[in-house]
């Protein structure tokens, strides 16, 4: 909105329009990708997706359907759902957040029945596997939104989740007990924020490359560990004793979702927890609001007595301890024992599910699981020997990173004073 003075001094009002093209483009470009996949690779017979669970009391059939007639009428919906999107921006209208929902879930669907020709898509495998691989990065994005919601960027996320999961697999080994492991984890994770937080704040640092520096620094510590005193002494300090699932009555019978969401460990069970705790503090507590207010404005919020500084420090002590749990699911529930590097840069993807979420918990959440779906597709079309060749399958979690953020994420700014140091006076 803009305002000018017309000839008599009165002020009259001009709306600026503008064009929401990200979408469509993104829209246009994945179309014209499958269409291209299923012309020149045509693949016939019949998919089927198994929609029933061993662990689940409830059988449910499995469905069939021909793989070429279901990709082309699947195809032709996508089709009209992109010539929606660019009609919406050709007239200056926002599409709706149900349009990309939408349009992924079809598009899925319809690389999948092309992709299981003759095979079979285990539904709840892929989807359990799914929410497995996404929960440490939910930990991480979590992290990484109360950071930056406070005004530090978190780019220690890796180091946060390196040294929380060496910790937990240390302490685990000698106690015998994964709580004290899972303790021992957020304990790590701190420790990094402590250091971001010093020199970020108290120092004035560049917070960007003290979070390079962090990841370089600890990936070394807990490599150059691993090699002098876990390797050499597996049996006693790198076998840590793991959580085991916990199959919640009535809940993990539900079809499909039950025994995805509730036939959990205790770590995705607290992962769940701390998602409504962040999400519902930021936004209904005191606490969201000064976190909030220190992130956008810490002149404003300094003037109405919040300690800017302090508020700063202590959250993004939290962040890392919070991190540091997305790190022990590594070792307490998924591999079982340390190996070295092996978070892979997966705290990079959190940062990605951060700035993909818009800094908001829930949606850094739904960012999660997207690139953890998509690094368990990548599995299943191994299994399914599909012919996209493996260097590609390789790439695919980092590739629908790079769409997500740089097509779906649209025009999105980040906290105010997020990045900036704050010095009173």
């Amino acid at each position: 909105m803009s305002a000018t003075l017309d000839t008599l001094g009165q002020i009259t009002h001009a709306t600026v329009r503008v064009r929401h093209v990200k979408l469509a483009v993104s829209l246009a470009i994945i179309t014209v990708i499958l269409g291209a996949l299923f012309l020149f690779v045509p693949r016939s017979g019949v998919s089927s997706f198994r929609l029933g669970d061993p662990s689940s009391s409830l059988e449910l059939p499995t469905v069939a359907v021909p793989t070429a007639p279901t990709t082309w009428i699947v195809f032709a919906v996508l089709v009209g759902l992109t010539a929606w999107a660019i009609v919406a921006a050709i007239s200056y209208r926002k599409s709706g957040l149900w349009l990309p929902i939408v349009y992924g879930v079809l598009a899925m669907f319809a690389f999948l029945t092309w992709a299981a020709a003759g095979g079979l898509v285990p539904t709840t495998g892929l989807l359990f596997g799914a929410v497995s691989l996404a929960v440490p990065l939910v930990f991480g994005a979590l992290g990484g939104v109360i950071g930056e919601r406070v005004g530090v960027v978190n780019v220690a996320i890796e180091a946060q989740f390196l040294l929380g999961a060496f910790s937990a697999a240390l302490l685990s080994s000698i106690t015998k007990n994964p709580f004290i492991g899972l303790f021992g984890a957020m304990v790590g994770g701190v420790l990094v924020a402590l250091i971001l937080a010093v020199f970020a704040i108290k120092y004035i640092v560049e917070q960007v490359i003290v979070g390079v520096v962090l990841n370089v620094l600890i990936a070394g510590v807990t490599g150059f560990l691993y090699l002098a005193l876990l390797a050499p002494n597996e049996a006693e300090l790198n076998a840590p004793v793991r959580f085991t699932r916990i199959k919640i009555p009535l809940l993990s019978d539900v079809p499909i979702l039950g025994p995805v969401l509730f036939n959990q460990t205790l770590i995705v069970y607290l992962m769940y927890i701390t998602v409504f705790l962040v999400a519902w503090g930021m936004y209904r507590t005191r606490w969201g609001l000064r976190l909030r207010a220190v992130g956008e404005h810490p002149q404003a919020a300094d003037t109405v007595g919040i300690r800017v500084n302090p508020t700063r420090f202590w959250n993004v002590v939290l962040a890392g301890a919070i991190a540091g749990m997305g790190g022990a699911y590594f070792t307490l529930a998924s591999v079982g024992q340390f190996t070295k590097d092996m978070t892979a840069g997966l705290g990079f993807i959190a940062l990605a599910a951060v700035i993909f979420g818009r800094w908001d918990p829930i949606r850094a959440t739904l960012a999660a699981l997207l690139f953890g779906f998509a690094t368990n597709l990548q599995n299943l079309l191994s299994v399914l020997r599909t012919p996209i060749p493996s260097e590609f399958m390789l790439m695919l979690p980092y590739v629908v990173t790079i769409i997500a953020v740089a097509g779906f994420a649209g025009q999105i700014r980040g906290p105010a004073a997020s990045g900036k140091p704050y010095i009173k006076g």
